[in-house]
């Protein structure tokens, strides 16, 4: 029998830290059919919310108990999701392609948008859904991914302008990848995803990513990712994105969400406190 090592979710851990597991080959393939599934840290409708996937996106299913699925998604995250979610559409005891018929049709890209269903019934599906091919678009916009690199290249001036563009007035919630809320390494995910950079869930795996880009945060060129720890073992629990000219945008709860700080700015107590937790940066561009 086939197995992976994948990095899993522990948050019952001291301090909320991961730790290795080995994971069976998926027995099914799954399709998210909501808007957005909550991944829970365990099988439980009470349990913390650790991610969220969006609609139209693959997972592999590890395992079931009663109504509840382990599954995991493209970045490797792993997470309880309840079954009414998801549609299971394959089944396999081996280990099966990722792709979904929706996959290799190549999907449409929410981008915020609001679609009638075949059925008849609305969806409004948040940036970074992907559509199935029957339902027809009211409002908002959608884009095919042989287009995305147009709209979103790797250019750190387009990243912070879609940074700003999407997420601006975003409320914090932990475990959120999307406008409708997200945390600050599901901002910096679902953003460099856009302009074609995978990168993984968490702002400790996000830090290992990537080339160095230094310690002083004064200097840090737009695009750099900037990472904070406020913990006495400097495990970095906080990431924002670098705008040049000492300016930073990010999701952080001490702001109750969307914020961009001027890191000069030495009146700003909040300021003060983020450069005596910032560690270094890194830069993926």
């Amino acid at each position: 029998m086939a197995f992976r090592v994948r990095w899993t979710e522990r948050l019952s851990l001291p301090g909320g830290r991961k730790g290795m597991t080995l994971s069976v080959a998926p027995v099914a393939l799954g399709l998210i059919r909501a808007p957005i599934a909550p991944l829970l840290q365990e099988p439980l409708i009470s349990s913390g919310q650790s991610s969220q996937l969006l609609a139209g996106h693959p997972v592999d299913i590890l395992e079931a108990r009663d109504e509840w699925l382990l599954v995991c998604g493209e970045d490797g995250y792993e997470g309880w999701m309840y079954r009414g979610y998801l549609a299971v559409v394959e089944r396999d005891s081996g280990w099966s392609s990722r792709l979904s018929p929706a996959v290799e049709r190549e999907p449409r890209l929410s981008l915020g948008c609001v679609t009638r269903t075949d059925t008849g019934g609305l969806r409004r599906l948040p940036l970074g859904a992907w559509l199935d091919e029957s339902e027809h678009v009211e409002e908002g916009e959608v884009l095919r991914f042989r287009e995305r690199e147009h709209r979103f290249p790797r250019d750190a001036t387009a990243l912070c302008a879609t940074a700003k563009a999407f997420f601006e007035g975003t409320s914090y919630q932990w475990g959120g990848v999307t406008p409708w809320g997200a945390d600050c390494s599901g901002l910096v995910q679902a953003v460099y995803g856009l302009h074609g950079i995978e990168l993984p869930r968490d702002a400790w795996q996000q830090a290992l990513e990537g080339r160095d880009a230094g310690t002083d945060i004064l200097a840090l060129a737009a695009g750099a990712l900037l990472f904070f720890s406020d913990r006495t073992d400097r495990r970095i629990t906080h990431v924002g994105i670098s705008c040049g000219s000492r300016r930073m945008v990010h999701l952080a709860l001490g702001r109750g969400g969307w914020a961009t700080e001027q890191l000069d700015d030495a009146t700003d107590g909040y300021v003060a406190r983020l450069r005596e937790r910032f560690l270094h940066a890194r830069t993926v561009l």
